[in-house]
């Protein structure tokens, strides 16, 4: 717990006294109330010292144990969590395991089943695939505590070479959607806002395909675009022989979806049975996480040491394209990280209703819980 104060101060954290003082296990966010004294880089070295005590009672404390799920193959988005895992949840007294998915189709709902049945406590998956797993009758009270892409990495990839250069070009083409993926539900609000929605011989195709042939369908010249993610389907492109000049990437951000990404996910009995522990966690992933913005190449490194065989370029040019595109957006650098904003939030679910038949509208509050989020200092990034 000493070095916590100087963990901050690497990140960029200009935190006040009280801040720092809430970072100790057992301390609220929100219920310690000291003088607001700005901390230095320097000055919190200085307070990492005086916490010594602190951390020495606090060491003596048996870490919580934490499982966390993740929806897909350890990747890029995966590179704070490695950071924490190396830098910032032993300073909480956090043991952290983390079980990544398989890549298989249907990742999300299988996290969502897992957590529901206490395998798990906490997970990264798609905050929009949440929505749709807790519109089930029998759901469990699963909420998001911290939002890590601010803006979906959902995107159209087409090919350049059959003549697709702007988004209205597809009108009159083939998509390839993967069925239950989240990009596909929000295709109906994006077509409709870009024209493309008309019943006409322009008609976009729709055509469903397995997510393992994704790529190599649209390679082969059998589809004209695809959906899938911006930062992962374009990069696998160029390793199915695709060169990178012959792509065109539509992020559906660009195109007026409104649409947050993922998120962590944590099950309603961990949340209530060790709530400092989920505290705990994300004040930890919040500091790994501007760690990772500050230094990506550092946070590679930390990836690469969970992955076998990864291409340290690729990863790299992954979590850049993740950083620029989807976790600083003018929202994060108005507001900070981690947070949602209620109309954009609102505005989110009548675009997702349009590919989804949802039983009810949920409530922000049904959907995400901010109550557990670290302290606002901690989170912006001026």
């Amino acid at each position: 717990m000493a070095g916590i104060a100087a963990i901050y101060a690497y990140a960029g954290c200009a935190l006040s006294e009280a801040a720092v003082i809430a970072l100790m296990p057992g301390q609220s966010n929100t219920t310690r109330r000291t003088p607001r004294r700005r901390i230095t880089a320097a000055g919190a070295v200085v307070l990492a010292l005086a916490l010594a005590t602190a951390a020495m009672v606090a060491d003596a404390h048996a870490a919580a144990a934490i499982r966390l799920l993740l929806d897909r193959p350890i990747d890029a988005m995966a590179t704070p969590l490695a950071v924490a895992s190396r830098a910032t949840f032993a300073a909480e007294d956090l043991s952290v395991t983390i079980v990544p998915g398989n890549g298989a189709t249907g990742g999300n709902r299988d996290v969502f089943a897992r957590l529901a049945a206490g395998d798990a406590d906490m997970a990264l998956a798609d905050i929009n695939a949440l929505i749709q797993y807790r519109d089930r009758p029998d759901a469990a009270a699963l909420k998001a505590v911290y939002v890590m892409t601010n803006a979906a990495g959902y995107a159209i990839v087409a090919r350049r070479s059959r003549g697709i250069r702007s988004l209205s070009d597809l009108a009159g083409k083939t998509l390839g959607f993967v069925e239950n993926e989240p990009a596909i539900a929000f295709w109906p609000a994006l077509a409709r806002l870009n024209g493309l929605a008309d019943e006409d011989d322009g008609k976009v195709r729709l055509q469903r395909i397995g997510a393992a042939v994704r790529e190599p369908m649209l390679s082969a010249g059998q589809l004209d675009a695809v959906t899938g993610l911006a930062w992962l389907a374009p990069i696998n492109l160029r390793d199915h022989g695709i060169p990178a000049g012959d792509l065109a990437v539509f992020r559906y951000a660009d195109y007026g979806v409104a649409a947050y990404g993922l998120a962590i996910v944590v099950s309603p009995k961990f949340a209530a049975e060790q709530p400092e522990a989920v505290r705990g966690f994300l004040r930890a992933f919040n500091v790994a996480l501007r760690m990772t913005l500050k230094d990506p190449a550092g946070g590679i490194a930390d990836l690469l040491a969970r992955m076998n065989g990864a291409n340290r370029a690729i990863e790299l040019t992954r979590l850049n394209a993740i950083i620029r595109d989807d976790i600083l957006t003018d929202e994060v650098r108005r507001n900070g990280l981690g947070g949602i904003d209620p109309q954009r939030f609102s505005l989110a679910l009548d675009q997702l209703s349009e590919g989804l038949k949802l039983r009810a509208k949920p409530a922000l509050a049904d959907i995400f819980d901010a109550s557990f989020l670290p302290l606002p200092d901690s989170r912006r990034l001026d």
